[in-house]
């Protein structure tokens, strides 16, 4: 995440290409929307023809959310020090190579590796997007320019769980479950081209160093929480994963010693904790961990449930998944725009009770009926999540920086999207527990019977996480009667980052 420094702008503000190189950055921010949820659908396609196990498919999912978590740490401070474009096409040219080993991936390991170098590429090339926009355009155009941005995205996020379905469905040349990777070739290699043509050099007049050790530590310690929940229930827990996910506390508690040690020789922190001594930031900060939680462990115990569990198709899934998506977004639309500026807070309480329910709902409809859930059954409890998750999602940073002093609005706003990622792959991991843990061992025919009940008792996990993000809003400022937006006057459009995890 880049620090909040000056930019240096060597176009002009009415340069004709500006819209040009708008189009490539939004075609590089829509490949990894899509390509952050587009793999679910595919799950069970991989396990069959790779011979992928429950850890392996984990990490093919969580690995990607990892990566591009602690990559977004360090990747905007790159593009600072070393120029934005420099980076960002670095990046994409990573992003299409990893695209093609992921494709052509026919063992498990070489699949879940390309997709973490797939995340860190995405790290390096995504926070570039925001910057770019912002020394291109002029500050008249931007407003325009940041909603074009939000829509893309937004869409990306909605689409990817169905184009990965109508990929897997169609079978293109018999490929399978590849070209939803492949796919990433052409769009990256015209946007490798174009973008060398269109999009001008720009660095930060004051770039923040990159703190390495901060990276290596924080790093250190989330690896050994993550891996020994991915692998232990697959191993039999041996005494090593009880030992790493000790090994995390401390290792994470030298992380903020180092990052305070830092801070008070003049330094430039990875993390500025000052900024959690505010009780809106870090009940916010709260949210968005739990958010990334339930999104972790729900979407991925979802798919193999309807796929695996009730036999549905992969593009019969994917279109169950439509109400949730539209339901998401009405929320978010009524949200900002009606409901929170004259209710505040209590808005998003209540959309955590919605999600809350709309999960226990599911969770009795699913241990009722077993296997034989009707189609409406599996599909009317995502309308009151979907809800639910809209309320909350598209407010909640708005809120969090509400707060946030001006010189820390950019490392504010990146560290709220670092933690909702590292949510969603802390949430993988935990699906070990939550949901293949009660799945069992066995053939797949065994697996498949228990699947539903093994699914419902995943919702319990989900539920909670949802009731807890109720109670950590109770942190959150009121800010009832506030016009959206407007924690904004403390920060520029182009420092709020937020990305609204679907799937």
């Amino acid at each position: 995440m880049s620090e909040n420094k000056p930019l240096q702008n060597p176009m002009n503000a009415v340069n004709p290409r500006r819209w040009a190189a708008l189009a490539v950055v939004l075609v590089a921010s829509f490949m990894d929307a899509v390509d952050v949820t587009v793999v679910n659908m595919a799950l069970p396609s991989i396990e069959r023809e790779v011979g992928a196990s429950t850890s392996e498919l984990q990490w093919i999912t969580g690995g990607y959310a990892l990566a591009f978590a602690l990559g977004l740490i360090t990747g905007g401070r790159l593009g600072d020090l070393f120029g934005r474009r420099r980076i960002f096409l670095l990046g994409m040219a990573g992003f299409t190579l990893t695209s093609l080993i992921c494709g052509v991936s026919h063992s498990p390991e070489l699949l879940l590796g390309g997709r973490v170098a797939q995340g860190a590429m995405a790290a390096l090339m995504v926070p570039q997007v925001l910057s770019l926009i912002h020394v291109t355009f002029p500050e008249r155009e931007r407003g325009k320019v940041f909603g074009i941005y939000g829509a893309v995205m937004a869409l990306g996020t909605v689409t990817g769980p169905l184009i990965g379905a109508l990929i897997v469905e169609g079978d293109l040349m018999g490929w399978g479950w590849r070209p939803i990777f492949l796919v990433n070739i052409p769009l990256g290699v015209a946007g490798l081209l174009a973008g060398a043509l269109v999009i001008s050099e720009s660095k930060a007049e004051r770039a923040a160093r990159l703190d390495i050790v901060g990276v290596v530590l924080a790093a250190a310690g989330l690896l050994a929480l993550v891996l020994p929940l991915t692998q232990g229930r697959e191993l039999g827990w041996p005494a090593w994963t009880y030992v790493s996910m000790a090994a995390s506390a401390p290792l994470l508690a030298l992380f903020v010693a180092w990052e305070r040690r830092l801070t008070r020789r003049g330094g430039s922190p990875l993390v500025v904790l000052s900024l959690f001594s505010r009780r809106s930031f870090a009940g916010g900060q709260g949210v968005q961990l739990m958010f990334g939680l339930a999104s972790g462990v729900f979407f991925l115990a979802w798919t193999l449930y309807l796929q695996l569990g009730l036999g549905w198709s992969p593009l019969r899934a994917g279109l169950s998944g439509l109400p949730l998506s539209a339901a998401m977004m009405a929320g978010a639309g009524v949200s900002m725009q009606v409901l929170v500026p004259r209710f505040g807070r209590v808005v998003l309480q209540a959309g955590a009770l919605l999600a809350t329910a709309g999960m226990l709902l599911y969770l009795y409809l699913a241990q009722h009926y077993g296997a034989g859930i009707a189609p409406w059954q599996a599909i009317v409890p995502l309308i009151p999540v979907g809800l639910g998750m809209g309320l909350i999602v598209a407010p909640l940073t708005d809120l969090i920086l509400s707060e946030v002093p001006h010189e820390h609005a950019g490392s504010a706003s990146g560290l709220t999207n670092t933690t909702i990622q590292l949510g969603q792959a802390v949430g993988v991991a935990l699906s070990s527990v939550a949901f293949f843990g009660r799945l069992g061992h066995g053939g797949p025919a065994e697996q498949a019977q228990r699947m539903p009940h093994a699914f419902a008792d995943s919702l319990w996990y989900v539920a909670g996480v949802f009731a807890a993000a109720f109670v950590l809003l109770f942190a959150v400022p009121r800010l009832a009667g506030r016009k959206p937006g407007g924690a904004g006057e403390q920060r520029r459009p182009e420092e709020h980052q937020e990305r609204v995890p679907v799937s």
